[in-house]
């Protein structure tokens, strides 16, 4: 009897060792559409209220995502220690598929770690911060940074610095992205002055 106990015993061992390497392994858990009752994490605020891109994290602990009013507030969670480490998928706005900066889309998520994502341009995140503007398509982060000013760079790219500093500023200009603005006007000439 003790034989068949201890056979039970490493075998339910092995089974969960699988199931652990399979969970690690799995695909991300999908996206969740945003809806009017999701709640910012660091800005306790709806975040549809806000224009630009939003962003949500799936924790394996929580059933409902972790909700961002930006993109940039998104990366923040992952680089803060005090946050939670058991991320599963991290989802931002696809822009390049947003209906507008002012309305970004509730369903048009892309995989945080597969967008491009524009970076010190003069478009301002939810909370008037500067964004980390994220594309599913390379070319209209290249097309949207030569409109908007800034550079494009990839998720193992993104600047610690960029997404930790305190810099909350808006610009002395509009800050809605727009078609039009010549390319040689970027994001350093128009901090000139602007110390952080």
């Amino acid at each position: 009897m003790k034989s068949l106990f201890w056979a039970a015993l490493s075998g339910a061992v092995l089974l969960a060792g699988c199931q652990d390497r399979d969970a690690a392994n799995a695909p991300p858990p999908p996206p969740v559409e945003l809806t009017a009752s999701a709640v910012g994490h660091y800005c306790g605020m709806r975040v549809v209220e806000h224009s630009g891109p939003k962003g949500q994290i799936i924790l394996a602990s929580r059933k409902e995502p972790v909700w961002f009013s930006s993109a940039r507030d998104a990366f923040s969670f992952t680089m803060l220690p005090e946050e939670a480490k058991d991320i599963r998928a991290i989802y931002v706005s696809d822009m390049a598929k947003a209906p507008s900066w002012d309305k970004p889309g509730t369903a048009n998520w892309v995989n945080a770690k597969q967008a491009s994502y524009v970076i010190a341009s003069r478009a301002r995140g939810g909370m008037g911060a500067d964004e980390a503007v994220p594309f599913s398509d390379p070319e209209a982060a290249k097309k949207f940074a030569a409109e908007n000013g800034g550079r494009v760079v990839g998720f193992s790219e993104m600047p610690r610095d960029y997404i930790l500093s305190a810099s909350a500023e808006p610009p002395a200009a509009d800050h809605h992205p727009q078609a039009g603005h010549p390319a040689g006007h970027d994001a350093a000439a128009a901090k000139k002055g602007h110390h952080h």
